[in-house]
């Protein structure tokens, strides 16, 4: 039996316990894990518990650890759940009191809250995200449940937090400190053959390992395909290879002297590469190389279970991980672990099980690297706010780089250090330091300017043809995080805040300043086009900033003298884009009497494009301005279409382009502005009578032209409905699209949401005023029930409603005149 007093005796006698723990990991953990290829797992936590684990666990307490572990355990509840979601497991979203969507709680912590009562929304957790119960930033009424409410049985002020004695916290200090240490040195650990020369202590064997790793270029039978042929076993062992490499990360397929080992890591590489262009990654590794890699993340595992039991236990913790060695240039020790975070080998995100198997199982204890490592810093940092705040600011000093490689990366977001922005950048003071202290908003934007070059073309405009959609897709994962930072606008404005921000807005107009005009395309002549340009990454980027832009202008419009500054920015910008257009050569156009000389340009003709993210902005910015009467302070400067006004993009695409031409109409001369409308549909020799009435189809286009041109005037006219422009609220606005959609027909509840715009938080504002516009009719046997517009909101009807198409006014039309023929018929009974 070994001797577990022995050794803690023995560090007690030690002046370096760093040097003497890594001597006793150099004599056990090799002999441990001797058996890589078929190992026995029940003995191998047997042994680990036993001659390192208990030790380290007497050393620590000065006394028997499972009497300290369970006093630690009844001292009291912790107000932060902190629960790490697993891949697949159920999480719910308060409709009525979360901050954002992306605060939710798990099944036991919503079961036992008041949110259970509310609207809420399930969702099926990808893996990775953290359970909000306790955090207050997080709901904006009942952020407790029963189990973590303060002054519930065990956790009274009084009790709350059990502190350590001062001989503990001295021995954490050393132990915390020399394991993390340890954990980092081995995760990142390079040289293949060879220990780091602390633990050389004993004689080098012969035994080798060729590692397979898991990768996202390679399915299952292409694995087993290699496998089989390279080392000429049977399918079962095989497909127990290929399970385990999928759901650790790496697995040793090979053991032997390195000779041995190196021919079998080439016969994979080749086999592999004859069913896939990128062959598998195989190493050679050293068998006390491959123990101790393996044993840290265990070490991990162990470090989580402590640091559980305390508060001061995850503040020493997160001390060691932040303390930079003195007269080295390397990082912290956990900046060194994020920036590895890329290079980690990673396996599959467990999927929650029906039957969890039990908290001991060796078994369990078989994880990724990725998910190991992250867990650490879920139940350090993340439990303890100052020190998630830490965090967060080396998060943000190496955003720049751990983005770059994840986009690099070939593994899901869910298994990136980059997915835990969420868990850092929705916290609203938490964002406000990173603003203010960090610029991060500038950070981020950077970011997606120094990953986006690729895409741009000679005119430094964004192209994306021929782009790779899942290194766009990564992409989106940036702009998130900008969404994520602008989620909570600020309540009280400081200078430095300000400044901040007008500088991230400034970085962020560069990105808009590559989106304005690109992929531009001109109207086909003569024959059919062969091939339709790529249009959906440019569309699929629009969507992404939807929301941002939105965010943005809510921001500006938080503080005056910002919205002014923010205003001048973002007009500049639009002029710096005009520049060669308004250089370009002039025409003069003249009707009844009225002249305009304006800038040549024919829609039939020249190059148009559907992104005009700036001229948007502004026009957002503007309607602000007017809300806070702001305007006269402004002396000083004066399938495309499907999306264009599909629900998902009108806002910021159609509705804003209305907007501006509202402006554009007040600003001008009338007459002048007519003109410069009949000139850019090309209609100014149609009115003057110099076209010929002979040509038929001629006529007929005109006819249409003329149709959608008084359309547009009648929205520049008579569109009033937005906050800025009229005096309306945005329920307003709610109840007047509800309004015209059940014009159409009944509909059920799906069909509204559907057609309504999102708000950065998923809502629609639907529930909050539907029963002031419309009266639900129950299903009868089959089908669904509707909902019916009431008689009084028929006075709201407009004919010209500007987000219908042209079959929804049609059928508009129609049911109106029939609801109101019906009408009359009945009034003649009477």
């Amino acid at each position: 039996m070994f001797n577990f007093c022995f050794v803690f005796q023995w560090w007690d006698q030690q002046t370096d316990f760093y040097t003497a723990f890594l001597n006793h990991l150099a004599q056990l953990v090799p002999e441990i894990y001797f058996a890589e290829m078929d190992p026995d797992l029940e003995k191998q936590e047997e042994s680990i518990q036993m001659s390192i684990f208990t030790p380290l666990e007497w050393y620590l307490f000065g006394e028997d650890p499972d009497i300290c572990l369970e006093k630690l355990k009844h001292s009291g509840a912790f107000q932060l759940c902190g629960k790490v979601f697993k891949s697949g497991e159920t999480t719910y979203s308060c409709r009525d009191c979360a901050i954002d969507p992306t605060c939710v709680l798990c099944m036991d912590c919503f079961q036992n809250s008041v949110h259970k009562n509310h609207r809420y929304k399930m969702h099926t957790s990808s893996g990775g995200g953290f359970c909000d119960c306790g955090d207050t930033e997080a709901w904006k009424t009942g952020p407790f449940c029963i189990s973590h409410e303060p002054g519930q049985i065990g956790t009274t002020k009084e009790n709350f937090r059990c502190p350590l004695n001062e001989d503990v916290i001295a021995q954490a200090r050393k132990i915390f400190s020399s394991v993390i240490k340890y954990i980092v040195e081995m995760t990142i650990w390079e040289e293949e053959k060879e220990l780091p020369p602390e633990l050389r202590i004993r004689e080098k064997n012969d035994r080798y390992y060729c590692v397979l790793f898991n990768d996202e270029h390679h399915s299952y039978d292409h694995v087993i395909y290699s496998l089989q042929r390279a080392l000429d076993c049977e399918l079962p062992e095989a497909q127990l290879h290929t399970t385990a490499i999928d759901k650790e990360g790496r697995r040793a397929v090979k053991a032997g002297a390195f000779a041995v080992c190196q021919e079998a890591k080439e016969d994979i590489k080749s086999h592999s590469e004859n069913v896939s262009q990128h062959p598998l990654h195989v190493e050679v590794l050293h068998s006390e190389v491959m123990a101790h890699q393996k044993f840290a993340l265990r070490l991990g595992s162990w470090m989580n279970k402590i640091m559980s039991y305390s508060s001061d236990f995850r503040q020493i913790f997160c001390q060691a991980c932040l303390r930079e060695e003195p007269g080295s240039e390397n990082p912290c020790l956990i900046s060194r672990l994020m920036l590895w975070d890329a290079k980690l080998y990673k396996g599959e995100e467990p999927k929650v099980k029906g039957e969890r198997k039990a908290k001991g199982d060796a078994e369990e204890k078989v994880q990724s690297a990725r998910k190991i490592l992250h867990e650490l810093i879920f139940s350090s940092f993340f439990m303890e706010m100052e020190y998630k705040k830490f965090f967060a600011m080396e998060f943000v000093k190496y955003y720049k780089q751990l983005q770059k490689e994840y986009i690099n990366d070939d593994h899901d977001r869910s298994i990136s250090v980059t997915a835990l922005s969420v868990q850092m950048f929705t916290v609203p003071t938490l964002a406000r330091h990173l603003i203010e202290e960090q610029n991060v908003i500038s950070v981020i934007t950077e970011t997606l300017l120094e990953v986006l070059p690729e895409y741009l073309d000679r005119n430094n405009k964004f192209n994306f043809q021929g782009y790779s959609q899942d290194k766009l897709g990564r992409v989106y994962a940036v702009i998130c995080d900008l969404k994520y930072i602008l989620i909570s606008k600020p309540t009280v404005w400081t200078e430095r805040l300000r400044m901040q921000f007008l500088e991230g807005f400034r970085s962020f107009l560069k990105i808009l300043t590559c989106m304005q005009g690109m992929e531009e395309i001109r109207r086909q002549v003569g024959q059919h086009i062969e091939v339709d340009p790529d249009w959906e990454a440019a569309i699929a980027i629009q969507m992404q900033l939807k929301n941002i832009l939105l965010m943005f202008q809510e921001w500006c419009a938080c503080d005056e003298e910002l919205l002014l500054v923010a205003y001048k920015e973002c007009h500049k910008a639009v002029m710096r884009c005009s520049t060669s257009f308004l250089s370009s050569s002039k025409t003069v156009v003249q009707l009844c009497g009225h002249t305009l000389e304006t800038k040549s340009y024919r829609v039939s003709e020249d190059l148009v494009s559907i992104h005009l993210p700036l001229s948007r902005t502004l026009a957002g910015l503007h309607v602000r301005l007017s809300r806070l009467g702001a305007v006269s302070r402004l002396h000083e400067f004066v399938p495309f279409v499907f999306y264009y006004q599909d629900v998902k993009c009108r806002e910021e695409m159609y509705d804003k382009d209305i907007i501006m031409l509202q402006i554009g109409a007040s600003l001008m001369d009338p007459n002048k502005f007519l003109l410069l409308v009949l000139q850019r549909y090309e209609l100014a020799d149609a009115f003057n009578k110099v076209v010929s009435t002979k040509d038929q189809d001629l006529i007929k286009q005109y006819n249409t032209l003329i149709e959608e041109m008084l359309q547009v005037l009648i929205y520049i006219v008579g569109e009033r409905y937005v906050p800025g422009v009229g005096n309306v609220t945005k329920e307003e606005v709610t109840m007047r699209e509800i309004t015209h959609l059940l014009c159409i027909e009944p509909m059920p509840h799906s069909a509204i949401a559907k057609n309504l715009p999102e708000n950065e938080n998923n809502e629609t504002g639907l529930e909050n005023v539907i029963n002031k516009v419309a009266t639900f009719k129950k299903p009868g046997v089959s089908g669904h029930g509707v909902y019916e517009l009431k008689d009084e909101s028929l006075k709201d009807f407009n004919m010209y409603f500007y987000h219908y198409s042209k079959t929804q006014h049609s059928k508009a039309e129609h049911m109106q005149k029939k609801r109101r023929k019906q009408e009359n018929k009945d009034e003649g009974k009477k």
